[in-house]
């Protein structure tokens, strides 16, 4: 379900969205990350969102936070992601937004998704405050957004419990991945002293090598960060029955193969 509600979220990350964005003011396209991101938070400031979103580096989120409530107000920033999602999913999925199959989807997704408690999800919290599109593709959209964002707080609570600050993770993720972490794409734009000093702490506590590679202790600690990120998104998932998750399962798959 995780790799399913990724693909279908992440549609509010691509370029038709963002140019709902631009097409009010927005600078450019983390103004309108931000400003749509956040916007459940209301007028938080850039502390509290820095806080919430957890992984951005110290002073990123103040580029654009408070800047964007200049421009626009969070229910609108709100209502233009909403809307850009669901343009870009629908275009992305062509004739499977209009499949017979679509709105049963949305509503198993659903059900899920507003069934979570949300004490310390903040996110989380602030999106189940929002109204459910009836639309079934922005519904579909939203429902996946709430799951994605649910798993998120608490991937940020494991990594609080495992002591792994944010810039750490991407740190921890790229080497994972056989990427170096100077060439990481949410980290190769820091500062390279500021980077080093972030890979020389993850090195003094015995998670990176000497030579910059996963030490047996990353590998671990990661794997539990890991195992610990699916145990806290399991609870949405309760409320839909061994057959209804099957059938979500199965009816996201070819979406998501599409996105």
């Amino acid at each position: 379900m995780a790799e399913l509600v990724e693909a279908i979220g992440c549609v509010t990350f691509t370029e038709i969205t963002n140019e709902h964005f631009l097409a009010v003011g927005m600078r450019n396209y983390w103004d309108g990350y931000f400003a749509g991101r956040a916007a459940p938070l209301g007028l938080a400031p850039a502390e509290v969102v820095h806080a919430v979103f957890y992984n951005f580096a110290d002073g990123e989120v103040a580029r654009h936070i408070p800047w964007v409530w200049g421009k626009i107000t969070p229910e609108e920033a709100l209502a233009i992601r909403e809307r850009g999602s669901a343009a870009a999913l629908r275009q992305q999925i062509g004739q499977l937004a209009d499949s017979p199959g679509l709105p049963r989807l949305a509503d198993l997704a659903t059900r899920a998704a507003v069934s979570a408690p949300t004490t310390g999800r903040p996110l989380y919290a602030g999106l189940r405050a929002l109204d459910v599109p009836d639309e079934p593709v922005a519904k579909l959209w939203h429902a996946a957004t709430l799951l994605r964002e649910h798993r998120g707080d608490g991937h940020n609570a494991a990594l609080v419990a495992h002591g792994i600050g944010g810039t750490e993770a991407h740190v921890l993720y790229a080497l994972a991945h056989d990427i170096q972490p100077e060439r990481f794409g949410r980290i190769h734009h820091l500062p390279p002293q500021q980077l080093a000093a972030v890979i020389d702490g993850l090195r003094d506590r015995g998670l990176v090598d000497p030579a910059s590679g996963f030490t047996d202790a990353g590998r671990r600690i990661r794997e539990s960060i890991e195992e610990a990120t699916d145990q806290l998104a399991v609870a949405p998932y309760d409320v839909l029955s061994a057959a209804e998750l099957d059938e979500l399962i199965v009816g996201l798959e070819p979406v998501a193969a599409l996105l």
